[in-house]
């Protein structure tokens, strides 16, 4: 179950909230040349929407996070019950590496430096964490929620896929066989197609995809063992993410992205300049595809059919203090999810105008 954080401070801040109003500081995404990504088409400047492309919301980083700030009030907090634990929080991001919501706008960020899978829930002002045992939650690195709003929680350390239900509660492992041994190699990607519950991961070391029903059925596999450079081949796939009858793969010893449809037929690449395992992929309801660079500290943003859009360059942005950009959550309702693997938060941000729920 999610273990949920009652000291003192927290209630405290959950009774006076409604006295507090939070300002959210909006600042328009700065663009810039596409200086790390390729496309088949060059850039074209007219084509840049800065106005209603991204808009930096706000970032977060703790449980602290769920709740308004206010330093009167974490002065009396301080007073009542004592000031915070020096020692490591557990209720702190150490070394964020993915991002989901579900249909309840929680969020989950997968913390393979804590070893667990923290929840945000803003609306209800609430924080919790899938607390690891026995074999679970060495090492999560990967999330995907089902429409059921079942979490699907990625294992590198171990090599297993963990189901947990809308409450929490563990359910059952994915791919494993008998004997405790996974089916998968090196999990890192999972993507879930909400019309049919077909399961896709990245296999990464077995340069695969690997689809499964909603059961865990095998259904099929993409790619071929030792990785390979023709369409429908991989090197090193790390990301995938499924939107509408499409897949997008992040093929990263190809510096790529090819788009398949959901039954694994190739229909068209993207190619980049550079790509690596921090590198993230998503993409909204219109088909647009974000791709982070960790190096240069940007959002590179294409159409559906690989043209390049614009740019938003987080060193430009003074609202928001990131440095490595990865892996990246559309939620939906329009709102843009971005990890910051160094910083240890998590970045919120507006896509085209519309207002995010948290």
């Amino acid at each position: 179950m999610f273990s949920q954080r009652t000291w003192t401070r927290l209630g405290l801040s959950v009774l006076v909230s409604g006295l507090i109003q939070l300002c959210i500081v909006h600042r328009l995404a700065a663009t810039g040349e596409a200086s790390f990504a390729g496309s088949p088409q060059p850039v074209q400047e007219n084509i840049q929407q800065t106005s209603v492309s991204l808009t930096f919301v706000r970032a977060f980083s703790s449980a602290d996070d769920v709740r308004p700030s206010h330093p009167i009030l974490d002065r009396s907090l301080d007073i009542i019950a004592g000031p915070a634990d020096p020692r490591t929080r557990v209720d702190a991001l150490l070394s964020p590496s993915a991002v989901a919501t579900d249909s309840k706008h929680r969020v989950f960020v997968a913390d393979p430096g804590a070893k667990t899978v923290h929840i945000f829930d803003f609306i209800h002002s609430k924080y919790g964490r899938l607390e690891g045992r026995g074999d679970r939650l060495h090492d999560p690195v990967s999330l995907a929620v089902d429409g059921q709003d079942n979490l699907y929680v990625g294992d590198q350390n171990n090599g297993n896929v963990l189901v947990y239900d809308s409450a929490g509660k563990f359910r059952r492992y994915l791919g494993r066989l008998r004997g405790g041994e996974s089916y998968f190699d090196g999990p890192t990607g999972i993507a879930i197609d909400l019309a049919t519950g077909h399961i896709y991961v990245c296999d990464r070391q077995r340069h695969m995809i690997i689809v499964m029903d909603e059961r865990g059925k095998l259904i099929r596999k993409l790619g071929i063992r030792g990785g390979g450079e023709r369409p429908g081949q991989f090197r090193f796939p790390t990301q995938v993410v499924v939107s509408g009858s499409e897949l997008f793969v992040l093929d990263v010893g190809n510096s790529r992205i090819q788009i398949l449809d959901t039954g694994g037929h190739f229909q068209r690449v993207l190619n980049l300049a550079y790509a690596d395992r921090r590198t993230g992929l998503a993409v909204d309801r219109q088909g647009n595809i974000y791709v982070s660079d960790p190096i240069l500290n940007k959002l590179q943003v294409f159409r559906d059919d690989g043209h390049a859009i614009y740019t938003f360059d987080w060193s430009a942005n003074k609202d928001a203090s990131f440095s490595h950009p990865s892996s990246m959550w559309v939620d939906a309702d329009r709102s843009l999810y971005v990890v910051d693997s160094q910083g240890n938060q998590v970045g919120l941000l507006q896509i085209n105008g519309q207002n995010p729920q948290h």
